[in-house]
């Protein structure tokens, strides 16, 4: 929301003689949302109010806007690649980037090694298309919060593990802070105690 008031201020008041800068208009919301938001932002300040504009986005799909509205031009900053990590080269170029170095920068950014392999793994699924699973089971599924942490030999066939069969048991609305708190401490203890020394 907080997003959306600023782009309809600026939006609002720019004139044909307002300098407008965005950066990642759409990023709080869906990515079909957000992109939409982008889109139609862009071409408001192009068509309606003719002001000039610096308009920052990881949306590669409004790189065709350059063809076809008048005005708009593409332009990114040059990097290159260099043994998995990128540099930045500190140089604008025409033309749009030809791929997104999203998690090459969360790296740089220092993100931990088992998220940033996490995220390659959910992105190699992405990319690939397979956005819903088949089956139960299928690629999408192992997505949710936490499953980075699931050990890749984790079965169904194998039961329910210690801690799994103690988080089953606690009824969070049952309990006092106090004893939510306790209750941590015996997760993290059953925990400890199954890792290998």
């Amino acid at each position: 929301m907080v997003e959306m008031v600023e782009t309809a201020a600026i939006l609002n008041q720019a004139t044909r003689r307002s300098l407008v800068i965005l950066d990642e208009i759409g990023r709080g919301t869906a990515t079909f949302d957000g992109l939409s938001i982008a889109w139609a932002t862009v071409e408001f300040l192009a068509q309606s109010v003719g002001a000039r504009a610096l308009f920052a986005t990881h949306y590669h799909e409004l790189t065709v806007l350059a063809r076809r509205l008048p005005g708009i031009a593409n332009v990114t900053m040059d990097v290159t690649e260099w043994h998995d990590d990128i540099v930045f080269l500190h140089k604008v170029k025409a033309g749009a980037a030809d791929r997104s170095y999203g998690i090459q920068v969360a790296k740089l950014a220092g993100l931990p090694e088992a998220v940033i392999a996490r995220a390659r793994e959910v992105l190699e699924v992405l990319e690939k298309g397979d956005r819903k699973p088949k089956q139960k089971g299928g690629a999408l599924e192992e997505l949710p919060l936490f499953a980075a942490t699931r050990p890749r030999s984790f079965s169904p066939a194998n039961g329910p593990s210690v801690i799994d069969t103690a988080l089953d048991a606690i009824r969070p609305d049952e309990l006092t802070p106090k004893a939510a708190l306790e209750k941590l401490y015996e997760l993290k203890a059953l925990a400890a105690a199954g890792k290998p020394k």
